[in-house]
């Protein structure tokens, strides 16, 4: 057959350990034999990111900006293992977070629902999508260790240099500090994406945080929100009968529990990756979510939302086999491919997107599944596939 033209490319941002192989194995199995795929390839793998100081990733953020939409492998964040293991010559940022905050917006992340993985929570018949803030918080913090006694402020200078300043603790022994910032504009870009998307998949809003701890902090995200549904979307949301509201994130946690799903559930940085672990996890596995960064600016960034998968790939290195879901990281292709195909006009990418989608469901609902579905399964005799017969099998019905 001729192969499926594209006429932009796509941004490829590959990442670390099992995730980067099962990315190889993916383009060789179910991408490369049908399409003419034309990307610009960025290699963010540890070991790529120390060599350029990590300009690798600005460079892969600014190519996102030029093209509009960029595919993303699961890479490592280092922490102090990493440094000795990767012999680092410093322990370079999350790649996610270095990208969300070049290109602003929302992570949406919800899981992909298939007969035979029931959720955990009987009352869950509806995906819940999580709506992430990508900017700031932990995830551009500062920090330091405090090795004797003293006192920690948290000082501001204007620009006229004028000084605030906040008592944060006098130390009368060793401890530690951290400092978050985030900004006005990013609170209401995130605001913005949330409304738009609400309205977009016609589903109710939630939106959480901590604002009775956090009196400052936490409730200017609080007063954004309000200030821009009330003036820019509480109309729109009454017209299409969905509903927006804001509650703490205890209370958003225990009415999740008791939902059925099919609404977004919006939550600050660190809030959305934690929560969205935990959602992906009990409707199935967090190979079975998909994840998309939505800017303002019109950037899309597709990527799976767990992380390297570690333990399998020191498996691999040994020979041993390994049975890797692939799944999200297959979706982050699809979605990555079917926005570029209605971007450009391209109904064959699209239509390729959706077969490749539908082919992974009806492997998995066919009884073939990786480990970590078997396990969970209510289908009978499921066929435990390794990593690669998994993705074989799927090109098969492909």
């Amino acid at each position: 057959m001729e192969k499926i033209k594209m006429t932009t490319p796509l941004v490829e941002m590959d990442g670390d350990e099992m995730t980067r192989i099962l990315w190889k194995m993916i383009k060789d199995n179910l991408l490369l034999p049908y399409i003419d795929l034309k990307t610009e390839y960025y290699d963010l793998g540890l070991e790529n990111r120390n060599i350029t100081n990590d300009q690798v990733t600005i460079d892969s953020a600014n190519a996102t900006k030029k093209y509009g939409v960029a595919v993303k492998c699961a890479t490592i964040t280092p922490n102090a293992a990493r440094m000795s293991e990767y012999k680092l010559k410093e322990m370079w940022k999350s790649p996610n977070g270095t990208i969300r905050a070049m290109l602003d917006g929302t992570v949406f992340r919800s899981p992909i629902v298939v007969k035979g993985i029931e959720p955990c929570v009987k009352n869950w018949k509806k995906p819940i999508t999580l709506a992430r803030h990508a900017y700031g918080d932990v995830y551009k913090n500062t920090e330091m260790i405090i090795d004797k006694p003293g006192k920690a402020e948290l000082v501001y200078t204007t620009e006229d240099g004028v000084e605030k300043r906040e008592l944060i603790h006098e130390f009368s022994g060793a401890g530690i500090i951290q400092g978050m910032h985030n900004t006005d504009d990013s609170i209401e870009s995130f605001a913005r994406s949330c409304f738009n998307y609400a309205l977009e998949i016609k589903q109710d809003l939630w939106f959480a945080t901590k604002d009775t701890i956090s009196k400052k902090y936490d409730h200017t995200f609080k007063d954004i929100f309000q200030e821009i549904y009330d003036k820019e979307y509480a109309e729109k949301f009454k017209e299409y009968g969905i509903e927006y509201f804001y509650t703490l994130i205890d209370d958003a946690v225990a009415r999740v529990m008791k939902a059925e799903g099919g609404f977004i559930w919006a939550c600050k940085n660190y809030d959305g990756d934690v929560m969205s672990d935990m959602v992906s996890s009990a409707f199935g596995s967090l190979a079975m979510m998909t994840s998309v960064l939505v800017s303002p600016e019109g950037y899309y960034e597709y990527e799976a939302a767990h992380g390297t998968v570690q333990r399998h790939y020191y498996k691999y290195l040994k020979g041993e086999e390994t049975s890797t879901n692939s799944v999200a990281t297959i979706f982050a292709w699809t979605g990555a491919l079917r926005k570029r195909g209605e971007l450009d006009g391209n109904i064959e990418l699209i239509q390729f997107a959706n077969k490749l989608e539908k082919a992974t469901i009806d492997t998995i609902e066919s009884g073939k599944m990786t480990k970590d579905l078997a396990l969970i399964t209510s289908i009978s005799n499921p066929t435990v596939l390794n990593s690669e017969e998994f993705i074989k099998e799927i090109a098969k019905i492909l």
